[in-house]
């Protein structure tokens, strides 16, 4: 599932590959671009902005890209085959003489002036892996509206750019409180760590192939992805339900020993078995 970190791990695969190369192939596979051929141009760089992707190319282009849940930018070598996914999930090829980056299932796509990536993701807030991260304008941002649940707080990229359904449910274990808890609610010594927590916690993954959070060598996550599995602290079943306003998959996992607050409303689908399994070693 593509988060902060992940993105972060793209976009630096696409600068490696492509930066001060220039294109020899170009190719976009979604109607509004159809015709469009960069060939020639140069790649100036590939940057992340929270969960979006940037790529600059000379003459004041930029590719706006975002993978969304399923998305994925692969780098592939000279004759090297690739292995993404079937051809017709493919949204785009940026290829120059030694490497191609082929995008897949790219839900977000499109071509800009340079001069205007602020209109798509001038909204975001302090980007916890950016030079632009502000502990203090996220943490004012995440209590801004004190009776929000914390969760969703959390993922609203306005607050603060990064964070996904993993991570908010690391976070809000970590912190030792539900993910329903309201904003305002959060202790004070704890709303004190959330900004430090949550930049850890992806600073330290973002060069990692597999997420880590609990620093178990048996172990990956605290609870994300473990339902109906036993807390690894107290051993009591680790629960999962959806959150936000069912028009996205929010899976939200936690221990209710371990985190203090609100459960789901009534009426939330809530499942005793794991509807997303994840590597949990």
């Amino acid at each position: 599932m593509p988060e902060g970190d992940t993105v972060w791990q793209a976009a630096r695969r696409l600068h490696e590959a492509l930066a001060g190369k220039a294109l020899t192939r170009s190719d976009f596979r979604v109607p509004k671009y159809a015709t469009v051929d960069l060939t020639g141009r140069g790649v100036l760089n590939t940057i992340p902005r929270g969960k979006h992707i940037l790529t600059r190319f000379e003459g004041g282009l930029t590719l706006h890209t975002h993978l969304r849940m399923e998305g994925a930018w692969k780098v592939y070598g000279t004759g090297e085959r690739w292995r993404g996914g079937p051809a017709y999930q493919i949204r785009a090829i940026l290829g120059t003489a030694d490497r191609t980056a082929v995008g897949y299932r790219l839900q977000v796509l499109e071509l800009l002036r340079t001069t205007e990536e602020e209109r798509v993701v001038g909204h975001l807030g302090p980007d916890l892996l950016g030079p632009d991260w502000d502990p203090e304008r996220a943490l004012a941002n995440v209590l801004s509206d004190p009776a929000r649940e914390l969760g969703e707080a959390l993922l609203d990229q306005r607050n603060l750019a990064g964070i996904g359904n993993v991570y908010k449910s690391e976070l809000c274990f970590l912190l030792g409180v539900t993910p329903w808890l309201p904003a305002g609610a959060l202790p004070a010594d704890r709303a004190r760590q959330l900004p430090a927590l949550a930049k850890r916690l992806l600073e330290t993954n973002r060069d990692r192939p597999v997420r880590q959070t609990t620093g178990l060598h048996r172990y990956d996550l605290f609870v994300y992805g473990r339902a109906p599995r036993p807390c690894l602290r107290c051993h009591t079943p680790v629960r999962v339900a959806d959150q936000g306003d069912g028009s996205e998959e929010r899976p939200t996992y936690w221990c209710p020993t371990c985190q203090t607050g609100p459960a789901p409303a009534p009426g939330t689908p809530q499942r005793w078995r794991d509807k997303y399994p994840r590597r949990t070693r």
